[in-house]
């Protein structure tokens, strides 16, 4: 079986991702900006950090391009990767799959959120949906930790599954 591991990321946190699910399924990640080739692929594993709900833009036109492939997603974000926000997150990028594709599983952990955006988020005023609050600045500081070491063993640990469940081991 073909394996191809790609990943779209902004401060790193994908990339650390990205590393550990390539050396499980015994590849080198590729950017999705270096254009890999799709073609002999019979698993791919897609790396993106969310953006408003979904992959981001980069790593979702990748996404949209896949045809007849086995498809695994690892994705990295700000908030608590138990939440809805991020189960939808993940079902939204499955979403942006052609119909010919199947998905054999995900992952998806926290990551830092980059200081850019935390920065933007400390000008909107009071009451705005992503305003700086207590709240807010404790989930920031929670994030500026991951990936940790944990992160990255759960990461392994899923795709070792996945990797079984498609039949790459046998």
């Amino acid at each position: 079986m073909n394996v191809l591991v790609t990943y779209h990321t902004r401060t790193g946190n994908t990339k650390m991702i990205a590393d550990a699910v390539a050396e499980v399924l015994g590849t080198t990640p590729v950017a999705v900006g270096d254009n890999p080739s799709t073609e002999t692929a019979d698993f791919i594993a897609v790396g993106f950090w969310v953006d408003r709900g979904t992959a981001n833009k980069e790593a979702a036109d990748f996404i949209k391009t896949l045809r007849g492939k086995k498809v695994a997603f690892f994705a990295t974000l700000g908030a608590d990767p138990r939440s809805q926000h991020a189960m939808d997150s993940l079902k939204n990028a499955a979403d942006l799959l052609d119909e010919s594709n199947e998905v054999v599983g995900n992952f998806i952990c926290q990551g830092k959120i980059d200081p850019k955006l935390i920065e933007a988020m400390a000008k909107f005023p009071q009451g705005h949906p992503h305003a700086m609050d207590d709240a807010r600045r404790a989930r920031h500081k929670a994030a500026s930790t991951h990936p940790d070491e944990k992160d990255v063993a759960d990461a392994k640990e899923a795709f070792r599954l996945i990797a079984e469940k498609v039949g790459l081991y046998s």
